[in-house]
């Protein structure tokens, strides 16, 4: 079921963008007039500069990443689906209801060259990314290595299995290509992206999911048979990091 609230928010973003466009086709419909050439150039321009100010922008995700590091806040960036592909389906019950898949294009060059231009500016916020198509695990996972900064630890995160990884595997191949190409003790563990009161039951089947990849590894010898070692980063993964990482200020 779509989520109210960020339909509303959507329709609300996709309105303005609407009026805005209708707005600068209203400017670019006027003809300048006036009694002298000095002025008709004048006004010429005045009309150009309008127009051009009523462009929707392609820069905004970099207005965004620049805002949410000026605030301290935690960006996310859910990628890689494929939206609304049964046109019928579509029309018949709306968006967002059921008709997605997972994505296949192309992630690596324009995600590095988002980071790269906040980096430049030193305007890239804390940001977690998810991928939808397991293929683009590896380039996630070695993606947010080149964004760290030394300063704020874990930076730049591969978030948990999103919506078609949301499960046993996915979660599963999230965390070991984590393990494999980053630090993977500083992982934030699982942070939906749902309101749902009905989706905290995720958060326990990612620990089990963890626990017993984790454990398994265990048996097999490829991880020290560490209570303490483990058990801390366990409880990391699935509480601590995240506290510190979002400054949630919780009570005692």
């Amino acid at each position: 079921m779509a989520d109210p609230v960020l339909t509303t928010e959507r329709e609300q973003l996709r309105r303005s963008r609407d009026y805005l466009n209708l707005m600068r086709e209203d400017v670019l419909s006027l003809e300048a007039m006036a009694g002298d050439r000095v002025s008709l150039e004048y006004l010429k321009a005045e009309l150009y500069h309008r127009a051009e100010a009523l462009k929707d922008l392609p820069d905004t995700p970099l207005f965004f990443g620049r805002l949410d590091a000026q605030k301290n806040w935690t960006k996310q960036l859910h990628l890689g689906a494929l939206r609304n592909v049964n046109t019928r389906a579509t029309r018949t019950l709306g968006p967002n209801t059921g008709y997605d898949n997972i994505g296949d294009w192309p992630q690596a060059e324009a995600l590095s060259r988002y980071f790269d231009l906040l980096e430049q500016e030193n305007a890239l916020p804390k940001t977690i990314i998810y991928n939808n198509n397991p293929i683009d695990n590896f380039v996630f996972s070695t993606a947010i290595g080149s964004f760290q900064d030394g300063k704020t630890p874990g930076k730049i995160q591969f978030g948990s299995g999103w919506w078609f990884l949301d499960q046993k595997e996915g979660i599963e191949w999230q965390l070991n290509a984590l393990s494999n190409n980053g630090l993977f003790g500083r992982f934030v563990g699982m942070l939906t992206d749902s309101r749902s009161f009905m989706s905290f039951p995720r958060h326990e089947y990612f620990r089990r999911v963890l626990c017993n990849l984790l454990g398994g590894e265990i048996d097999r010898g490829e991880l020290p048979r560490d209570e303490e070692l483990v058990g801390s980063t366990i409880r990391n993964i699935c509480f601590a990091n995240a506290r510190d990482y979002l400054a949630l200020e919780l009570p005692h």
